[in-house]
């Protein structure tokens, strides 16, 4: 079974015991639960529910981390203008596993 989740204005599709990067969730420190209510999708072998059938699902998941992600560089430059601009950004991220997939009524 897998769900589609909404969290930090983008889509996942996760499965039970399934680890990835979200968004930061600065709230919740490391070892404790969440409970992700914005299911977009639930689907597994038989087919899909959307929509109406999803009231009450819910994914739920055990906070691994925070971190941050690797550097990457911005570079600005405009050609015979005397003109180069560098920057760097490293993204927060929260790491999560995927413990649960709640459905919702039929």
């Amino acid at each position: 079974m897998y769900a589609v989740v909404v969290t930090g204005g983008k889509q996942y599709r996760v499965m039970k015991g399934e680890t990835l990067r979200v968004e930061l969730l600065g709230e919740h420190e490391a070892g404790k639960e969440i409970t992700f209510d914005n299911v977009l999708m639930l689907g597994d072998g038989d087919g899909i529910k959307v929509g109406d059938a999803l009231k009450g699902a819910s994914v739920t998941a055990k906070v691994v981390g925070h971190g941050r992600a690797d550097k990457i560089r911005i570079v600005k430059f405009r050609r015979r203008k005397h003109h180069r601009k560098q920057m760097g950004h490293r993204q927060h991220y929260t790491e999560i596993e995927i413990t649960g997939i709640a459905g919702g009524s039929k």
